[in-house]
């Protein structure tokens, strides 16, 4: 029988990077890369900073869902303004823990909430759409460079303090 444990510590496979965006300045365009190096501030290019807030991911999943419930036929990456677009890993799964992608260690920190911009983007409720699905923020525990289809893979804390 397997434990609580035992079972959050399992995944079907690893992830893969589907896409790649910096921000350059608030509000400016997105800029699509297809790689991007990771330092202590976040991706190189971006606006991110140092800290929980350093890289901003999304689930690849979950675009199709945010445009249905903005009444829209697709929403495109870059309308929601996260760095990086993961495919088939559940995120929310690995809240408070760590995921290598590329070269890159990356600690999953706290929920990256909608802004008021996405009324804009996506429309009337368009901020609403993104509740619940709007991302996730992350800190940097190793730069590296990362680049669209690297696998994300869960990677167990050592209990070594991090980086």
């Amino acid at each position: 029988m397997s434990t609580l444990k035992d079972l959050m510590s399992r995944y079907a496979r690893p992830g893969r990077v589907a896409w790649i965006g910096l921000r350059p300045q608030r509000h400016a365009p997105v800029v699509v890369v297809e790689q991007a190096g990771v330092t202590q501030a976040g991706l190189e290019g971006d606006r991110g900073r140092a800290g929980k807030r350093a890289v901003t991911l999304i689930q690849g999943e979950h675009l199709p869902a945010i445009a249905s419930l903005a009444g829209l036929e697709a929403v495109a990456p870059e309308t929601l303004r996260r760095n990086i677009v993961v495919s088939g890993l559940n995120l929310t799964a690995f809240r408070n823990g760590r995921l290598a992608i590329g070269e890159a260690l990356i600690e999953i920190t706290t929920p990256c909430a909608p802004c008021s911009q996405m009324e804009a983007a996506l429309g009337p409720g368009g901020y609403n759409a993104m509740r619940g699905h709007g991302g996730w923020c992350a800190s940097v525990i190793r730069p590296g460079r990362i680049r669209v289809g690297d696998e994300v893979v869960p990677v167990a804390d050592t209990g070594s303090g991090g980086g």
